[in-house]
């Protein structure tokens, strides 16, 4: 219907790839805006900005990637002298069925030899937001040689590996003695090819996918009980088993390890793997969808010990038991709720071949209900990936032949049905052939890797890979979705505030609706997430406005180095040292600012005039001094909305004012300041605190002259003597040491929290920026 139809729109830059995509689904896209491309040496992580100091138009992408282990893996069968004399046993067998199969497996053999040899990654899995250290998400790679390991981005420019899972599963299984369970038969000796096999194959990953986050109770000392975040990693093997990681969190690395459990699936030729969460009158049930390569499909049982508020089915539920030989590549499970049974279900769908398998699951009175069907008629060759919109149901699948479908499920009184339309790629970006799709966690955008297509009946000589962004929803949808939002977070939202960020300082204006509807929001609904969006959007504006750059900032100036050579002569200033002084300058823009920002009539009409020009020029600089005058009242009002909230711990959890380092008597003050500031709520939270304080005032101590730091400005303290130091956005202390840590984009300064802090600070410590949303490192 009209009422669903898409415009796609190509969105810059296009991020070229050093190397191939490899591996099924080579695309992922996860919770905290993070692309990851699988490619044949490395895994390539673009990282999505919204960037509010930057005035191009270009979507800002910090780049960054994994590298592939130098080394092969080899799996652990058994003792090494025994699986070196099996393997040299094998490879010189007479029988030509044994020394065939052993040569040509790469299981047996990733090295290669003869064969070239496994580079690269297979699948790669994002795990929910809050798992690493600074509470975004994990990384979850399988190289193509089948080792499985686990990588957290601590300091946003290098991947740390945290664990060797294909490692700890062989040390496991070895002491078990390849056996699942005590009661279960001794096997044969590992010179019998057929187990040598079998040991390969319970240790040959497929896939991996993580759960939601739930939680588990902890039993501490003293016998009180804890909650405790954790996660699972399910495995699914090559011989059908599934591995079930649970990992305390935040997750650290090999000592977070909470258990491993082992299911036996049945199915043969196991592909793919997805979760199947659903919810149901406060209660959560959890399983496994399981794939096979020969056709069918079906729902296992996991039992989760420890973890509160989840049941499980009681058997397994077999979704399509046919084996028609059409190979399930990937599976999406998405929570919905039903209009006409009022109550929440799960949509399952499946790729297979050029077709797409679905199916709903509802629990009702009787049970479990489940409808299936197949949707045919979408592509001529077979479906290579597939995403879902799990916010509204949306699910993409696309072929090789540049071709994106898209399909919105539609609800009827006894199932529901899919109203598809075709996305032609070719209409963007020209001729091209896809190798995988994502879309973004809130639907803005679908990212696409694309090589050159056919030209004039031809092939091309040389395949360039490249991601590509399309834009799926229009400005109107995401300013509505981000208004209605329930998540009132920004950052959570970055791909919806780059589609209005790029809308802003396209026309160099706020739109007058979004201006009202955000005012009203604001005035009935006192939560500073509005404030944040008000302050988003002025900070975009403004940066509209600027005089865009005449020349490229990471370049050195050269008259500017003749200069400083004839000043200084003997000192030998080079052009390196030159490219310094304006790295720090460039350090606040991004690359992009010069590169596609505007077009040369553009620049010549919009931005601000020479100084020559005074009657054009007063006009506009009126303008941005009363923009920066309503970014400063909307960081004031975020500022002091932050210090209530400092102040109100404060008050709970200290007994004596002087077991607090908080500067509270400053934070006091600097509230009360200002006459025209008449809030209620902090006059009497600080009446309290004040009374508490009983005139005693602690103040901070400069700690290179012991001088006192006066709380008169609330991002830095400057001391009697001028010593400087920051102030923590967090907590107002000033950070008196020389590691402190910045938010995403460098909006604030936060301290590191320390052994002696209370659990509240340490708490305290945990939170966002205060004016963007986004995580502090």
């Amino acid at each position: 219907s009209a009422g669903f139809r898409l415009t796609a729109l190509r969105r810059e830059p296009a991020v070229r790839l050093q190397h191939g995509a490899s591996g099924l689904e080579p695309l992922a896209w996860s919770e905290d805006h993070r692309v990851s491309v699988s490619t044949a040496r490395s895994i390539a992580v673009l990282e999505q900005l919204s960037d509010v100091h930057s005035g191009a138009q270009d979507m800002v992408i910090h780049r960054t990637a994994v590298p592939a282990p130098s080394a092969a893996c080899r799996l652990k069968v058994g003792p090494k002298k025994e699986v070196a004399e099996c393997k040299e046993k094998f490879a010189n067998s007479v029988d030509p069925t044994v020394s065939q199969a052993f040569m040509l497996d790469r299981v047996f053999n990733p090295e290669g030899k003869s064969l070239p040899p496994m580079r690269g990654f297979k699948y790669s899995s994002w795990s929910p937001l809050g798992c690493d250290a600074n509470g975004r998400c994990l990384l979850a790679a399988l190289t193509m040689d089948n080792r499985l390991t686990i990588h957290a981005n601590l300091n946003r420019l290098q991947w740390v590996h945290l664990v060797d899972l294909t490692e700890v599963y062989g040390e496991r299984l070895y002491e078990a003695s390849y056996r699942l369970s005590k009661v279960e038969a001794p096997r044969a000796e590992l010179g019998d090819f057929a187990e040598f096999q079998r040991r390969h194959s319970m240790q040959t990953p497929v896939r991996m996918e993580w759960s939601g986050i739930c939680t588990t109770q902890q039993v501490k000392h003293n016998n009180e009980c804890r909650d405790v975040g954790s996660v699972l990693l399910a495995v699914l093997f090559e011989n059908g088993n599934i591995a079930v990681w649970q990992f305390q969190l935040p997750f650290l690395g090999k000592e977070s390890i909470t258990s491993c459990n082992t299911i036996e699936s049945g199915i043969s030729s196991p592909s793919v793997l997805s979760w199947w969460e659903y919810e149901h009158n406060n209660r959560k049930m959890s399983g496994l969808i399981v794939g096979s390569a020969f056709g069918p499909v079906k729902i296992l049982p996991v039992n989760l010990k420890a973890v509160k508020g989840y049941f499980t089915l009681r058997q397994p539920v077999v979704l399509w038991q046919e084996m028609d030989q059409l190979p399930v590549q990937s599976i999406k499970c998405i929570p919905l709720y039903h209009p006409y049974q009022k109550c929440s279900c799960s949509l399952v769908v499946a790729a297979r071949g050029p077709y797409v398998f679905w199916c709903l699951l509802l629990i009702s009175k009787a049970g479990l209900n489940v409808h299936n069907s197949h949707v045919t008629g979408l592509h001529s060759l077979p479906i290579v990936s597939m995403t879902a919109d799990k916010q509204n149901g949306t699910v993409y699948t696309c072929s090789s032949d540049g071709k994106v479908r898209q399909l919105i499920p539609i609800f009827t009184d006894v199932a529901l049905k899919f109203e598809h339309q075709l996305i032609k790629l070719s209409e963007v970006f020209g001729s091209v052939r896809t190798h995988g799709i994502a879309v973004s966690p809130c639907g803005a955008y679908l990212a696409v890797i694309t090589t050159e297509g056919m030209t004039n009946g031809l092939h091309p000589v040389n395949k360039n890979y490249q991601v590509q962004f399309v834009t799926l929803k229009t400005f109107e949808e995401a300013a509505a979705q981000l208004l209605e939002s329930s998540v009132q977070n920004l950052f959570r939202q970055v791909d919806l505030t780059d589609l209005v960020r790029w809308k802003i300082l396209k026309d160099k204006h706020i739109p007058q609706f979004l201006q009202e509807a955000l005012d009203k929001k604001i005035e009935s609904c006192g939560s500073t997430y509005f404030w944040r969006f008000k302050l988003f959007l002025l900070r975009i504006l403004y940066q509209s406005m600027q005089k865009a750059p005449s020349e490229v900032l990471w370049k050195p100036s050269h008259e500017d180095a003749k200069i400083l050579i004839s000043d200084s002569p003997g000192m030998g200033s080079t052009e390196d040292d030159q490219d310094e002084g304006t790295s720090k300058q460039a350090s606040k823009q991004n690359l992009c600012d010069t590169g596609k920002a505007m077009d040369v009539d553009d620049a010549a009409d919009d931005s601000l005039p020479q100084s020559g020009d005074v009657g054009g020029r007063e006009p506009m600089e009126e303008k941005l001094l009363e923009i920066q005058a309503q970014i400063d009242a909307v960081e004031m009002h975020l500022t002091r909305e932050h210090m209530k909230r400092v102040l109100g711990e404060v008050y709970l959890h200290t007994w004596i004012t002087e077991n607090t380092s908080i500067p509270t008597r400053g934070v006091c003050d600097f509230l009360m300041s200002d006459e025209g500031y008449e809030d209620r709520t902090a006059r009497v939270l600080i009446g309290h605190i004040l009374k508490k304080m009983n005139k005693q005032t602690f103040p901070e101590h400069c700690s290179l002259c012991k001088e006192i730091l006066p709380f008169t400005d609330r991002k830095q303290a400057v001391c009697s003597n001028g010593h400087i130091w920051l102030r923590c956005f967090l907590t107002y202390q000033s950070c008196q040491s020389l590691v402190y840590r910045r938010c995403l984009l460098h909006d604030s300064i936060a301290r590191h929290p320390t052994p002696e802090d209370p659990e509240w600070i340490k708490r305290l410590l945990q939170g966002p920026c205060t004016f963007c949303d986004s995580p502090v490192f």
